[in-house]
């Protein structure tokens, strides 16, 4: 079995604002796009106009209504690795393909030693990995590290995809291992918390809950102990463990 990295300095992740997602699936086409032309590629897809249609995508975005107390909303949750500090895919990973990087925390997956077992799939608690049956391994969010660490970029361009073409800036990128990084002081201003804490796996993307759509108590707010969550961290536990 693959080990886990110890003491990685960085922890490049995602922060993803659920007050201003608007569900127009921009950072899952950006990031279909890009993995297709760059070192994942390709993402595959079967009969995609048809009407069993499936294929690989490593950005996903779920669209619910919300039952508040106060009217409710719609809500669109995007999707994809968390790139967990004890992710639970690299140490099932019987050929040491999913790995994490010790540099930045970026979990990867070497398709060249990979066998398309599932067991990475079958342990994570996110839904995160998916079976490229064209190729017979396993895809995955990988944050743009080909994007990432590619020097001839401007930096602007040096985040993934998905961040980069957000049209409302709902998504951030950054190092979470970092408390006075912009991303670190984001999270710990509007309370953004990973969703199932309770699994152990330790996410390294937050989310930042919905703000209160009506006048009086918040019914979104994020509770006081991480491992205890409440209001819409509750609900999405139980959503993400049905």
């Amino acid at each position: 079995m693959t080990s886990l990295p110890q003491g990685a300095g960085k922890k490049l992740g995602l922060v993803i604002d659920l007050d201003i997602c608007v569900g127009c699936h921009a950072c899952a086409v950006a990031c279909k796009s890009w993995n297709s032309i760059g070192a994942a590629a390709p993402l595959s897809d079967t009969t995609p106009y048809g009407p069993e249609a499936s294929g690989v995508w490593l950005n996903r975005v779920h669209t619910y209504e919300v039952e508040d107390g106060q009217g409710g909303f719609t809500l669109h949750f995007p999707r994809s690795c968390l790139h967990c500090d004890n992710a639970p895919c690299v140490t099932v990973c019987p050929t040491g393909a999913s790995y994490k990087r010790a540099r930045d925390g970026i979990v990867l997956v070497d398709e060249d030693l990979c066998i398309g077992c599932g067991l990475c799939a079958w342990a994570c608690p996110y839904g995160a990995r998916e079976l490229d049956d064209a190729t017979g391994v396993m895809k995955k969010c990988t944050l743009c590290a080909d994007r990432i660490d590619n020097g001839d970029f401007d930096e602007a361009d040096r985040v993934p995809a998905c961040v980069r073409t957000c049209p409302t800036s709902a998504r951030h990128f950054g190092d979470l291992g970092d408390p006075e990084s912009e991303v670190s002081k984001l999270v710990a201003d509007r309370g953004g918390a990973a969703p199932m804490p309770e699994s152990g796996a330790g996410p390294v993307n937050r989310y930042l809950p919905p703000r209160a759509r009506h006048a009086g108590p918040a019914p979104m707010a994020v509770g006081a102990d991480a491992g205890q969550p409440s209001g819409f961290l509750d609900w999405l536990d139980r959503v993400l463990s049905d």
